[in-house]
């Protein structure tokens, strides 16, 4: 049970003589050593179950850059309402301006509050439910998805989606609906979904599900890795 404190136990008792500590205080110390490794292997296991692609924190964002949106706008989402409330975040914008590095950095904040993420790329996720409809396990798959606070949808919109993808995916969408959040980053602007999802009857009822309790963010600029490109 006391394994991170058999680990370091000789640092703290270290610690506790140097401090001349008492034993109730030594105790605290003990069960405090217990319960901080605890949470970090916690964060470190939820972070591996979330799949990121790479890990991107908030501290590195530039937002002297990337002026379409501030931090303090991005500080305000850290306390996890949107979790809570079951509220969607959407980013949308061209390539490079951002829009994955913040939905990862949130996700991975979101962990260290103690929530479950899981993120993937929209082509992937919908291949995925392709792959669990055709195997009869569509609904399995989806209430397992469930199973996590908070879905990070990647992407959407770069490539066109096929009939039976829109519809599985319109599935996953309804069934998140006031139930889990979604972070969404797309490049196309709601007005131009008619591009990736050939059928209306598809898009609205998706758009209506995304949008309706949820915080919309609007991002340009120049492309991050065009910058870069051109500083070489």
């Amino acid at each position: 049970m006391f394994n991170s404190i058999a680990q370091s136990l000789s640092e703290l008792i270290q610690q506790a003589e140097a401090n001349e500590l008492s034993y109730l205080q030594f105790a605290d110390a003990l069960v405090e050593q217990e319960l901080l490794q605890r949470n970090q292997k916690r964060i470190k296991h939820n972070q591996q179950r979330a799949t990121f692609p790479m890990l991107k924190r908030l501290e590195e964002f530039d937002f002297r850059i990337q002026t379409t949106i501030t931090k303090k706008e991005v500080a305000a989402l850290l306390d996890f309402t949107f979790i809570d409330q079951r509220q969607n975040l959407l980013f949308i914008g061209p390539p490079g301006v951002g829009k994955t590095h913040l939905s990862i950095a949130i996700g991975l904040k979101a962990i260290e509050a103690g929530y479950k993420v899981l993120f993937k790329n929209a082509m992937d996720r919908i291949e995925t439910l392709d792959l669990a409809e055709v195997q009869g396990e569509l609904k399995k798959k989806i209430s397992a998805l469930l199973k996590f606070d908070c879905l990070i949808i990647d992407e959407l919109g770069f490539l066109p989606v096929q009939k039976q993808g829109m519809y599985n995916f319109f599935q996953l969408i309804n069934h998140c609906y006031e139930f889990r959040s979604i972070i969404l980053t797309t490049n196309k602007d709601f007005t131009c979904w008619n591009e990736f999802f050939f059928d209306e009857n598809v898009a609205v009822p998706v758009v209506d599900r995304l949008i309706h309790h949820s915080k919309i963010f609007m991002l340009g600029g120049e492309s991050y890795r065009l910058r870069q490109k051109t500083k070489l």
